[in-house]
């Protein structure tokens, strides 16, 4: 199957899936339809999820980094389930540690969704339950990397997201 970013082939011949165009290299996937919804295979889960703008930018988000980040594909946990304040959240994605600590936090929104100081809290109050040293966020359009010291609580902005050995 071929893929470009924006039109994602469908399992019917000539039915594409169009999706958003975004800032990640073409990877492939798998898209289904089922009761017309689109669902995508997500290997990391290892199953059918419905094909949101949102999902989208996530399964893009994880693909970039196993292939360009290196990360291993076994510690990259997606919708991870997490309580905060008595309540129950789910963060977008984890990447751990090879001695299983969480090292990078990722939060994901649709591609029409504008990366604002509220989608940086809620990563932040995420955080403080994770407390890793990166931050990621992006709306697969635009993508921001954090450096994080817990310890002192002072964060930096990098232009770029190191390899996963380098973290």
């Amino acid at each position: 199957m071929q893929c470009y970013p924006g039109i994602l082939p469908g399992n019917e011949k000539n039915n594409p899936v169009m999706m958003p165009l975004l800032n990640f290299p073409a990877y492939e996937f798998t898209i289904k339809s089922l009761n017309k919804r689109k669902e995508v295979f997500d290997d990391f889960r290892r199953k059918f999820v419905t094909l949101t703008p949102e999902e989208w930018v996530r399964q893009n988000l994880a693909r970039y980094l196993v292939s360009e980040k290196k990360c291993p594909p076994t510690l990259i946990h997606i919708e991870a389930a997490l309580n905060l304040n008595n309540l129950r959240r789910r963060s977008d994605l984890v990447v751990y540690g090879r001695n299983m600590h969480p090292m990078l936090l990722a939060e994901c929104k649709a591609p029409d969704v504008p990366i604002t100081q509220t989608v940086f809290s809620q990563i932040s109050h995420y955080n403080l339950v994770y407390k890793v040293p990166y931050l990621l966020v992006t709306n697969g359009i635009n993508h921001f990397f954090c450096k994080i010291n817990v310890e002192d609580r002072t964060y930096a902005f990098l232009n770029y997201l190191p390899e996963y050995d380098l973290w």
